[in-house]
């Protein structure tokens, strides 16, 4: 196997751990990860020769303009979730690090974008880049901006639907830390059934298909750009499998209607973003031919409503 050298942004954040932990403990690759601060990184990053911490703000990406010419593979997980400096940094700084990218010595970028730009075929969502928030606006932005580079046919991306991961070695994502406050309330949720469907996909899962693509880049003809989830899953399915794991009977079940929710919203007076009307109207976020470990015929980590309970921490019910 050739030894390639390998950049990681955004190496402390979730999707950046397991990945940065799997390129350390499973590959020899010579490995860079850009952190902000290095005191969030806990992997082990004296684990094996040849992995160095690079302390920096994708604001200041320039400063590391000699290595970038040098760099093989680019794995851009670093992202500003919010604020001032999200289109700064999901925008412009991406840009000027991939315009700093070598496009003869760089074999492969994997750019990470998010699921919810895409519409239920692949394609560019409108309402993203005209309703979204900062984040899913700026990614929208993003993306349109990549085909324009010296770069683009070297850019393989990458679009996570729902993504599940963390420990106590690893920060969590927004949905698993929510996970175990929603199983309090399974009591009411079991009596609901609702329209819509999604996907969801663990850090470690996105770690395997990640490596996968670091040692097997897309070839002319096939495609770069790759939504990262498990098959789809129903609302109705996720709170059968929920109470399945918690032992809990469904004896009826009540359609919550949008004119219901639409009702609820008003009369409680619940404030709504753009993005969050849209999406609650849009309902099924699903995508086609999604890749996971096992669309690749790699093991699996958490392919289950089980598995993500009993990963958050939740207990089973046992007889």
């Amino acid at each position: 196997m050739t030894q390639k050298r390998i950049l990681v942004t955004g190496a402390s954040g979730c999707i950046g751990h397991y990945i940065s932990e799997a390129l350390i403990q499973e590959t020899e690759h010579e490995l860079y990860l850009l952190v902000r601060n290095p005191k969030k990184l806990q992997v082990d990053t004296q684990a094996r020769p040849g992995v160095t911490v690079l302390q920096g703000d994708m604001q200041e990406i320039e400063q590391f303009a000699d290595l970038l010419k040098t760099i093989d593979v680019a794995v851009l997980t670093a992202t500003a979730w919010g604020g001032e400096k999200t289109f700064d940094i999901n925008v412009h700084k991406t840009h000027e690090l991939l315009n700093l990218l070598d496009p003869d010595k760089c074999e492969q970028v994997i750019y990470f974008s998010t699921a919810s730009v895409l519409d239920r075929n692949n394609q560019p969502l409108k309402e993203a880049g005209e309703l979204g928030t900062d984040y899913i606006r700026s990614k929208y932005d993003c993306l349109h901006k990549i085909s324009q580079l010296a770069i683009a046919p070297k850019v393989t991306s990458v679009f996570p639907t729902l993504v599940l991961g963390g420990d106590r070695n690893k920060p969590y994502s927004h949905i698993t830390s929510g996970i175990p406050e929603v199983t309090k309330y399974i009591n009411l949720i079991r009596y609901l059934k609702a329209d819509g469907s999604f996907h969801f996909i663990h850090g470690q899962d996105i770690a395997t298909v990640i490596r996968y693509l670091i040692e097997n880049p897309p070839k002319k003809e096939e495609t770069r750009s790759i939504v990262l989830g498990e098959e789809k899953l129903t609302v109705n399915q996720a709170i059968e499998e929920v109470c399945a794991y918690l032992g809990k009977k469904i004896y009826f079940r009540i359609p919550l209607s949008l004119s219901l929710a639409n009702l609820i919203i008003v009369l409680f007076r619940i404030q709504m973003a753009a993005w969050d009307r849209f999406s609650m109207n849009y309902r099924h976020f699903t995508y086609q031919n999604v890749v996971n470990p096992a669309s690749l015929g790699l093991p699996n980590y958490c392919a289950t409503m089980s598995d993500i309970l009993k990963i958050s921490g939740v207990k089973p019910f046992i007889k």
